[in-house]
């Protein structure tokens, strides 16, 4: 437990790191990614000297013989949502960073992006429940004070319930809007609720993890608790059989998740405690924008 002094710290470092890395590094990526083009399609019209050819429409082409092109509504101010999950499962990490640590730090690098850009950020945090929400406004110490939240915030609960923050989000925000979902994903019944939010707004999936989940460590018998449940157990860590069981869990629930996010066309961006993450955000960014332009 940090005491407020070393909070206050924590909390200056990650303003003040996160707003020189969007300043140098992230602010053209996250314009390029969201706003090249509007998230919300219009209408068709036919083709005209100039029009950029990767907004061709092939389907309305094809049946009317004369080439014609996708119209988008011009978004100057989107609107971002964040869900963190801050269940009992996030304090975990067996190096720097924990995940909700993690969480925290991409958090903030993506709403300084946006709030550079002058889009709305809003904020939900949830565990089994909803345990904050802010409604999405636009300004760098809108940022500054979610940031301050997020560090602060102690949960009321260890479980998760991510088809319950989702429904939440569909209730609070009606209109389309880009929604990022950081979790570690450990939860069940989620499926149908990520079905129904893909449909409804843009969703990135950010899959935190930790490499002691995926590959159990040599080192005899432990006892481990179970950050949601608080049930102790005595674990023998030399078991060969146990850490290849882990590891093919994990990458069965990693494999399940992208299989989710495929189906239903929402994006999956997985990330380790000890990965770069601001690299794999700018390159995420990049696919991403890539991938949107090979399908106008």
């Amino acid at each position: 437990m940090m005491n407020q002094s070393e909070l206050e710290s924590k909390v200056r470092h990650i303003q003040v790191h996160s707003r020189k890395a969007v300043l140098e590094m992230l602010a053209g990526e996250y314009r390029s990614c969201f706003k090249g083009m509007g998230i919300e399609f219009e209408d068709v019209r036919e083709y005209t000297h100039g029009d950029d050819v990767r907004t061709i429409d092939w389907n309305v082409t094809a049946r009317t013989g004369k080439t014609h092109v996708k119209t988008f509504m011009e978004e100057r101010e989107l609107s971002l949502y964040f869900l963190i999950d801050v269940s009992g499962s996030g304090n975990f990490g067996s190096g720097v960073f924990t995940k909700r640590e993690m969480a925290s730090r991409i958090f903030a690098l993506l709403a300084f992006a946006s709030a550079h850009n002058h889009d709305n950020v809003g904020l939900i945090l949830f565990s089994d429940e909803i345990e904050l929400h802010i409604k999405a406004r636009k300004g760098k110490n809108h940022v500054m004070r979610m940031i301050d939240l997020i560090m602060r915030h102690e949960p009321k609960s260890k479980g998760t319930d991510i088809a319950g923050a989702l429904d939440f989000l569909n209730q609070v925000r009606t209109r389309r809007c880009i929604t990022f979902l950081f979790s570690d994903f450990l939860d069940q019944g989620y499926e149908d609720a990520i079905r129904q939010a893909a449909q409804l707004h843009d969703l990135i999936c950010v899959s935190l993890s930790d490499l002691r989940e995926r590959e159990l460590p040599r080192s005899g018998m432990l006892e481990m608790v179970d950050a949601e449940t608080g049930e102790m157990r005595t674990i023998d860590f030399s078991d060969r059989r146990l850490r290849e069981r882990v590891r093919n869990q994990s990458a069965s629930h990693q494999q399940a998740l992208q299989n989710l996010c495929h189906e239903v066309n929402a994006d999956l961006l997985p990330l380790g405690t000890a990965d770069d993450f601001l690299y794999e955000i700018i390159r995420f960014f990049r696919n991403r924008n890539n991938r949107s332009a090979d399908t106008r």
